[in-house]
């Protein structure tokens, strides 16, 4: 996915945007970025983080760094930042988000004016950015172009926008899929999508923008220059998985929400294990309101080694991915031999890593692995933000049960209702699948009910298959209308 900050102050910004965009590691493995405007013009800077974290890779770039306005951004997509010069000036730009429409934007980019895009050899793409930043271009100011870009793109796009002339611009994603928040403190504004880089750098929260909502900051305050918009469809799994536990999107703490999923899970659980536990880092919050509710210990079988296995420089390939996930994961047989542990997680992807976890558990002498799923099943890959690495339906554990029991083209839909037979079947399969004692998800409901905002404010595509903004393109959509009204 990906996280992005902007800084503008009344003196030198790099310092708070250095650490800033740090605090977004977790949301990206691939690359980091920073630019500056500073008396000589932008300065940039762009490292690769696979093997690395960031804060390593550019604490020796913030020495030669100076200037009030930046950006920074951890990005799994294309290098980031990018400094561009057009007709009506030049300007540094950042995004986050997803372009399910990106051949489509290039096809009109190269029939109007656009006569090149650069392609990255790397990713063997042109990159999302590359093409926001050209269909800014075609407008004759910022805003005109950002207003054109988010009425065009099929996806989601957040962005953070510096001016040759200095001047800070946030713009959230049309449908606010994804949170930007803004801080302050004394002589400067700051712009984060993970709100917990604001307190231990002295910034106190003034609002999150609004959906499609674009403003300029000042050291002194923040404009609105693009109004928010009356939809909202704010992606769920930050709550579930990716958000950072100190972080908080709509005023709902994302800790908070995990503890009451866990609870939730609970409640609807007729078993009682010996313990609770939690899959490090993101199930161990749900554990912990899992064990809580119960009233039964919580424990830690599984500890993870994190000075050099830490999510924000994992590989992006798949075979090294499952590697490394074993390799940081250190069970405790003690706590292990045994017993008849509760295991919650915040999702079951492919399956692979807990179907691996649940052999060592067993190999080391657990009598019994009941996992529970703060999430309902993955049914739909996720078209909007860009949060997982499937690359298509089928790297979804569901999915391939559903293609083993229908073939191709199976009508997905009835598997998303928990008390249905073919949802039953589904969770069946994979329990057997992956050699646990029993296995249960969250309800949508209750999903729904521990984050706090209403059902219609959230993104829950990738359970249900209904989302707000698509106006009948969902497999499974609510919301349909007639096509003239698209």
């Amino acid at each position: 996915m990906g996280g992005f900050c902007g800084v503008i102050a009344k003196g030198d910004c790099v310092g708070d945007l250095f650490y800033a965009t740090d605090y977004h590691s977790h949301l990206g493995t691939h690359r980091g970025g920073m630019a500056v405007l500073g008396p000589d013009g932008f300065r940039r800077s762009i490292h690769n983080i696979q093997n690395a974290p960031f804060r390593s890779k550019f604490e020796h770039d913030v020495a030669r760094f100076s200037g009030c306005v930046g950006i920074g951004v951890i990005s799994d997509t294309d290098p980031q930042p990018l400094v561009m010069f057009t007709r009506t000036g030049s300007f540094a730009i950042v995004t986050v988000g997803l372009l399910e429409n990106l051949e489509e934007l290039k096809a009109e980019l190269f029939a109007t004016s656009c006569v090149q895009l650069q392609y990255s050899t790397t990713s063997k793409m042109v990159g999302p950015t590359e093409v926001v930043s050209a269909l800014i271009a075609t407008k004759d100011s910022l805003v005109e172009g950002v207003k054109y870009v988010q009425s065009r793109i099929r996806g989601s796009c957040s962005m953070m926008i510096v001016s040759g002339d200095g001047r800070l611009f946030a713009v959230r994603d049309r449908y606010g899929r994804t949170p930007v928040v803004i801080g302050r403190k004394d002589g400067a504004m700051v712009a984060v999508q993970e709100s917990c880089a604001l307190l231990n750098l002295g910034y106190e929260h003034v609002r999150d923008l609004g959906p499609g909502e674009m403003v300029e900051l000042t050291p002194e305050g923040e404009k609105t220059l693009v109004e928010p918009g009356g939809e909202m469809a704010i992606c769920s799994f930050l709550w579930v998985y990716y958000g950072f536990p100190a972080s908080s999107y709509e005023g709902r703490n994302v800790e908070m929400a995990r503890y009451r999923c866990g609870s939730a899970l609970a409640k609807r659980d007729e078993f009682t294990p010996d313990v609770a536990c939690g899959i490090p880092d993101s199930g161990t919050s749900h554990a912990l309101g899992y064990a809580h509710e119960k009233g039964v210990k919580y424990s830690r079988p599984f500890v993870k080694y994190t000075p050099t296995w830490a999510r924000s420089f994992m590989p992006s390939d798949q075979r090294e991915r499952e590697r490394v996930a074993s390799m940081k994961l250190i069970p405790i047989p003690g706590l292990i031999r045994n017993r008849r542990l509760v295991f919650c997680d915040d999702s079951i992807v492919r399956g692979t890593q807990l179907g691996k976890q649940a052999d060592r558990l067993y190999a080391e002498g657990c009598s019994e692995v009941n996992v529970r799923i703060a999430c309902p099943p993955l049914l739909f890959p996720c078209r909007f933000i860009n949060f997982s690495r499937s690359k298509n339906e089928y790297d979804l554990i569901t999915r391939r049960y559903i293609r083993e029991k229908e073939g191709e083209g199976a009508d997905v839909s009835k598997y998303v209702d928990p008390d249905g037979e073919p949802y039953k079947g589904m969770v069946e399969y994979i329990r057997r699948k992956l050699n646990l004692t029993s296995l249960k998800f969250q309800t949508v409901d209750d999903l729904v009910a521990a984050i706090g905002l209403p059902r219609e404010k959230l993104c829950t595509y990738c359970w249900t298959g209904e989302d707000v903004s698509c106006r009948g393109g969902c497999p499974n959509c609510p919301h349909r209308v007639a096509p003239e009204a698209k």
